[in-house]
């Protein structure tokens, strides 16, 4: 850990934090993940390795603690790492309102699907069990398609088709889905400039906006 030198507590707390990729392991054990697996999926772009390294820097620190449950390692957050909410709430409706623009680089199937199964507003779902299929029309190879399963208060997202009857088939590029998603343009419009296509019943259709909505990000002011 490299020291600032400096007695300032901003100082002192970003030793910890600012190393690369502590403070997105830190949302994502805030999230809900607790599986080395779990987390890998929120930081898909992060190297196992250097996952390891951040997480046993955590422990030493006092930020988690790691358990055996069943014979996996389960993480979670201390008193101290739980108080650390307020400040990725805080970053989150910062970068919300201020760091719009999003590169190409930032564009990431596998966050946005991730994100989407476990913030979805499963109760407005049907009692059975839904799967939504996802077709991204500009990602090449396995990535570019998706499925979602909603069963039984569940969701659970696949990157391979699990065997069900599709209820419906959302057609659009990454750019437009992760802009949906966080707020930036929204379902009305995306649909009504053929950004995006619902294929399925005329019913299934008008609803699979609702299933799906926005993620929290969404509900934050931006500035005009």
């Amino acid at each position: 850990m490299t020291s600032y030198g400096q007695f300032c507590p901003v100082a002192k707390a970003m030793e910890l934090l600012d190393e690369r990729w502590t403070i997105l392991v830190v949302r994502e054990l805030l999230l809900g993940s607790r599986h080395f697996n779990e987390l890998r999926r929120g930081v898909p772009k992060m190297s196992p390795a250097l996952l390891t390294k951040r997480l046993r820097g955590l422990e030493r620190a006092g930020v988690i603690r790691r358990a055996e449950v069943g014979g996996r390692s389960v993480y979670t957050l201390t008193e101290k790492g739980e108080e650390l909410t307020e400040v990725v709430t805080a970053l989150s409706a910062w970068g919300t309102r201020w760091i719009g623009e999003l590169g190409d680089a930032d564009l990431d199937p596998h966050l946005l699907m991730w994100d989407m199964h476990r913030t979805i507003p499963i109760d407005r779902w049907p009692r059975r069990r839904t799967l939504v299929e996802f077709t991204f029309r500009d990602v090449i190879g396995k990535a570019g398609s998706w499925w979602l399963v909603v069963s039984d208060g569940d969701a659970e997202v696949c990157d391979f088709h699990p065997g069900y009857d599709v209820d419906a088939t959302v057609v659009t590029d990454l750019r437009t889905l992760t802009e949906v998603w966080r707020g930036d343009v929204s379902w009305r419009t995306a649909l009504a400039d053929n950004r995006i296509t619902v294929l399925a019943s005329s019913e299934v259709r008008r609803d699979v906006p609702d299933w799906i909505g926005q993620s929290n990000a969404a509900a934050i002011p931006r500035p005009a």
